[in-house]
This record gives C-alpha cells, sequence and structure tokens, in this order.
C-alpha cells in the first residue's frame, strides 16, 4: 500500500508528512520549484513530481489531493480515471453536480472516495456522538458552532466553503439526518461577490435546531461547539480538544438545578493521523470511508442550499 500527494502547499504539506510518517509516501506531485526543491530535501527517495500526471501514470495505487478548492474535482475525476483510490481535501467539489458524478465514477472502477472531513475524526467529535446517542444528554435542543479567525481570504469560494465544511459535516454525524429548513445570512465586506462572515440556522425533524458561525474577519481565533439537551449541557473547545460537561438544566416549573461541570473528555491524539491511518485501512480493507464520497454529497447540498440563500440575499 502506498500514496501519492498533489499538492503539497499550506495543507498539503501535513498529508505529505503524515503519511511520509505511516511508511507509505510514494511520490509528490507540486508545481512550485521552491517547494519541490524543500521536498526533495526533506523526503530524500521520495519521487518529486512537477507534474500530477506523471503521478497518475505511476503504479502508486492512491492519491491524496490537496489543492486548491477550485481544481478539487477535475483532479479526483482524473485520479479516478486513472484507477486510483482517492482523498480529497474538502470541499470535495464545488456544486452537488459535480460531487454526485464523482461518487458514481468511483463506484463504477469500485474505487475507494474519501473526503477530508478532518473534524470526523477528532477523537473529542467520536466522544460526543457516542454520548449522544447514548441518551445521556436528554432530548437535544440546539448545538451552535464557531469557526472564527483573522484568517486567510480566499478569491474563489466564501468562507462558508472554506471555512464551514467541517462543521456541516459534523452537524450531519451527529444529529445523524439532513436538515428540513436552511436559513443563511451573510455579509460581503472584502470582495464584491464573496461573503467573509456568514451566519447559518438549519432546522431538523424533531425539533432541533444548529446554529453555525463562520468568518474570517474575526480578531481571536474560535473553534467550538455547544451543545443544548434537557439533561446538561455539553461544551467542545476544538483548540484544547477538551469537553465539558455542564450538569444545568431546567426543569418542571422552570426551575434552575446548577449541578456544576467537569472535563469528560480531553483528547490527545492527532486527527490528521486518524484521518489519513483511516483512508490507508479502507482502501486496503475495501471499507467504505466515514467520511465517503456520499456523505460529502449531502455536506455540498446543504452548502448549496445556503448559497443560494446568501446569493438572494445579496441581490
Amino acid at each position: 500500500m502506498s500514496v501519492g500527494v498533489i499538492g503539497a502547499g499550506n495543507w498539503g504539506k501535513n498529508l505529505v508528512h503524515t503519511f511520509f510518517r505511516l511508511g507509505e509516501l510514494s511520490g509528490v506531485a507540486e508545481i512550485n520549484p521552491k517547494t519541490r526543491e524543500e521536498l526533495a530535501q526533506s523526503y530524500p527517495g521520495i519521487p518529486i513530481y512537477d507534474d500530477y500526471r506523471r503521478l497518475l501514470e505511476s503504479d502508486i495505487p492512491a492519491v491524496a489531493i490537496a489543492t486548491p478548492a477550485p481544481t478539487h474535482y477535475a483532479l479526483a475525476k482524473e485520479a479516478l480515471a486513472a484507477g486510483k483510490d482517492v482523498f480529497v481535501e474538502k470541499p470535495m467539489a464545488l456544486s452537488k453536480a459535480e460531487a454526485q458524478e464523482l461518487v458514481e465514477i468511483a463506484e463504477k472502477q469500485n474505487r475507494i472516495l474519501m473526503a477530508g472531513h478532518l473534524l470526523l475524526y477528532q477523537p473529542a467529535v467520536r466522544w460526543i456522538k457516542e454520548y449522544i446517542d447514548s441518551g445521556a444528554l436528554g432530548r437535544i435542543a440546539f448545538l451552535t458552532q464557531e469557526r472564527l479567525k483573522f484568517g486567510r481570504v480566499r478569491s474563489v469560494e466564501n468562507v462558508l466553503w472554506s471555512f464551514g465544511v467541517h462543521d456541516i459535516a459534523v452537524l450531519l454525524y451527529l444529529v445523524g439526518r439532513k436538515p428540513q429548513e436552511v436559513k443563511a445570512a451573510g455579509q460581503r465586506f472584502l470582495q464584491e461577490k464573496i461573503e467573509d462572515d456568514v451566519y447559518v440556522h438549519l432546522r431538523f425533524a424533531g425539533g432541533v435546531q444548529a446554529h453555525l458561525h463562520v468568518s474570517w474577519l474575526w480578531p481571536e481565533t474560535r473553534r467550538s461547539l455547544t451543545i443544548a439537551g434537557s439533561e446538561g449541557i455539553l461544551t467542545y473547545d476544538e483548540l484544547e480538544q477538551k469537553v465539558t460537561l455542564h450538569r444545568k438544566r431546567v426543569t418542571t416549573g422552570l426551575r434552575h438545578h446548577d449541578e456544576g461541570s467537569e472535563v469528560v473528555f480531553q483528547g490527545k491524539e492527532e486527527p490528521l493521523l486518524l484521518e489519513c491511518h483511516h483512508f490507508l485501512e479502507c482502501v486496503a480493507k475495501r471499507r467504505t470511508p466515514l467520511s465517503s464520497g456520499r456523505s460529502a454529497v449531502e455536506v455540498i447540498e446543504i452548502l448549496e442550499a445556503i448559497e443560494k440563500q446568501l446569493k438572494e440575499e445579496g441581490t
């Protein structure tokens, strides 16, 4: 088993390093000459290609794509056509139609197609899922997420597509179903057609609601999740990998009960290492990934619905 990485830029270099740590890196394709020189020095003996097509022509059985988002669909399609199993960084494509086409090609070719929804491989998120499903938090009222930072501004995809993919994937994973209603509001401040700050509200069957705020114009970094249930409230600090249970609830007669709080999970493992290992395992055992191509289609479907509202709002 071996993997070739296409794109070794800001995020791709992390995939390169991680697959190397796992002993499965067999090649890297990168268009930047300076980056290629650095890769050759850091990973002696690993083939470094100036053209991704040469990597696809090799006998490497699987590839990981970490190029700019607008190129994901075309590169993944070409890699699948070349008979490779494919890992694609988020978003897998910039439209549901493109994502669905990739899924159909992968299934027809009997290839593994996995999307890079990194948060699903956070041990804390897995723990939260099990805790919710156990019923310990009671009936879920709402989930609120924040992904905010003074971050890199994109010129093609807006902040929702750049930041919010992970959070939508986590919402679908935790709630276990698609929303019935989607509402969104955003602001275009730096560029005429690109939202820099977006608020999303989702309503699910059973009365569960979710709220998401993403922005790359925020003075401090926040990555958080709050889940309110009838038996307490969970908060997740992604930066510290810490889950806290607040034993606060309102009972009959609107009486408040506060029995304190405690840290119930502290993550230590590296999610990217777990994600890459999962891809290798799925390829070796021909298993459907947790963040499969089909699950990525559902995420992109919601992103498109949000995008439609943002466009209508901006006209």
